[in-house]
C-alpha cells in the first residue's frame, strides 16, 4: 500500500531513509557522500515523485521503491 510522504511524521520518516540508505552498497564512486547529503536527496525525490513509500502489511514494514 502506498503511504503519502507527507502523511508521515517528519522522525518517522527520516528513521525510514536513514534505514533505507543504510542498505544500500559501500561502492560510491569517485566521491563518498555524508548521510544528510543522502537524506537531502532521497527526500528530494520523494518531493519529485522519483520514488515513493510503500507499506507492506505481510511483514509490517516500509520501503522505498522508484517509481516507473
Amino acid at each position: 500500500m502506498e503511504i503519502p510522504h507527507n502523511q508521515v511524521p517528519e522522525q518517522t520518516l527520516l528513521a525510514i531513509i536513514e534505514e533505507f540508505i543504510s542498505r544500500e552498497g559501500t561502492d560510491y564512486g569517485h566521491r563518498e557522500y555524508t548521510l544528510d547529503e543522502k537524506v537531502e536527496k532521497v527526500k528530494s525525490q520523494l518531493l519529485n515523485g522519483e520514488i515513493k513509500l510503500l507499506f507492506d502489511s505481510e511483514t509490517s514494514s516500509c520501503n522505498l521503491v522508484k517509481v516507473d
